[in-house]
């Protein structure tokens, strides 16, 4: 299959198979996480706080991390970032064991798990074109994308398993190794240099972030959907992160078993949509497919708050996930093509700061509306608020415009 041939590159591919490991490390890390929250407090807004504590964080130093990313080898950020995070989990991880984990360790913890990644993913963003030509992009983001997916598939089936059998302590400390296996690839990758000449690094900080925002606000297909992005983030966002352990106890008991198969039908939708991305050399049409795709998702959010069987619930996060995906690999594409390689950092850490910056506020909204008015209610407004706001930005030329 055509989405395969961005494997003949080796350092693309060292590079994958360390995200793999650390992907699935993730997903266990992110079930048990949200499983021993829950089991501690019953309270959606407890979880909403944790998410809160790991994105605010992420948000005040990602401007930061793009300014390094684009100034400073891209592959040490990233293995400074995995070693870190790592040593973070491990913490939580014996914590847990000793039966001593409280929930200010995983507010204190997450905060600066968030700080760690504000310097990763735009690195990670900003490297794949470093790494491949510009005709294996499309198949590259699908490659890794299909690795999260995965994870996401098959990774909740396991944390379920392992949290019945061991604990919420050996899924911790297992997402812990995993960073340390993704390090070790981080390391056999050949240096890629720093983008910046000597005249470039010469100026400050601020100068480089200001470089990074006149990028953004050049282009109103960018800076339209980033504000697009950072309201509907909130209705959208907020309700699957904060919310969805507490609508599966209101409407099915305490069963691990049904929140690990929706994110794993989710991650399946995300698979299929992956692999038909991953067969185009250029995506065409973008603004329409982000901008459909987004809108899809937002309805589901809806859908999800239907009293549905478990096999309709089922349905709608398969095609959310499907929708997400599509989304964001499209975006990322876009990102990576028109955007120049010495400001890639900068830029995507401007949309992560902006799509991101109002989501401790969905967290802290979602969490504690559903905990008053009930978890079903919260993602039927959610679900119809996040759609009206992403169909105003149709109605902008330069949306429709971007192939």
């Amino acid at each position: 299959m055509k989405i395969f041939r961005a494997f003949s590159h080796r350092s693309f591919a060292l590079l994958w198979s360390g995200q793999t490991i650390s992907r699935l490390g993730d997903s266990l890390y992110t079930m048990a996480l949200a499983w021993w929250v829950l089991q501690k407090t019953g309270s959606a807004a407890a979880m909403g706080g944790v998410l809160i504590c790991a994105t605010l964080p992420m948000i005040l130093c990602l401007l930061f991390g793009g300014v390094a990313v684009d100034r400073f080898p891209r592959i040490r950020l990233m293995l400074s970032s995995d070693l870190l995070r790592g040593g973070v989990v491990i913490v939580i991880a014996f914590l847990a064991f000793q039966q001593w984990l409280e929930l200010w360790h995983i507010f204190a913890l997450s905060a600066l798990f968030g700080i760690v990644d504000a310097f990763f993913y735009p690195a990670y963003r900003a490297i794949i074109p470093d790494l491949v030509p510009t005709e294996l992009l499309p198949a590259t983001n699908s490659l890794g994308s299909l690795s999260s997916q995965a994870s996401q598939f098959i990774g909740p089936a396991i944390a379920a398993g392992i949290i019945a059998l061991g604990g919420t302590w050996l899924a911790f400390a297992l997402d812990g190794i995993s960073f340390a296996l993704s390090a070790l690839c981080l390391v056999a990758l050949p240096q890629v240099p720093a983008l910046r000449n000597l005249a470039e690094k010469e100026e400050g900080v601020l100068q480089d972030i200001d470089k990074g925002i006149i990028t953004v606000l050049h282009d109103p297909w960018l800076w339209l959907t980033l504000i697009i992005a950072s309201v509907s983030t909130i209705f959208l966002v907020g309700p699957l992160e904060a919310a969805l352990t507490l609508l599966i106890r209101q409407r099915f008991g305490d069963q691990v078993g049904i929140l690990a198969l929706l994110t794993s039908l989710s991650a399946l939708g995300s698979i299929g949509a992956a692999f038909w991305l991953g067969q185009f050399k250029r995506l065409r049409r973008r603004g329409l497919l982000t901008y459909g795709a987004w809108l899809l998702a937002s309805l589901m959010l809806l859908v999800v708050g239907l009293p549905l069987p478990l096999f309709g619930l089922g349905l709608a996060f398969f095609i959310q996930g499907a929708s997400f995906e599509i989304l964001g690999l499209a975006w990322v594409n876009t990102l990576q093509e028109l955007v120049p390689a010495n400001l890639l950092g900068r830029v995507s850490s401007i949309d992560y700061l902006v799509s991101s910056a109002l989501l401790p506020i969905g967290y802290g909204l979602a969490g504690i509306a559903a905990d008053r008015f009930g978890a079903p209610l919260i993602f039927l407004l959610g679900g119809a608020i996040a759609a009206s706001t992403i169909a105003l930005g149709l109605l902008h030329p330069a949306i429709r415009r971007v192939d």
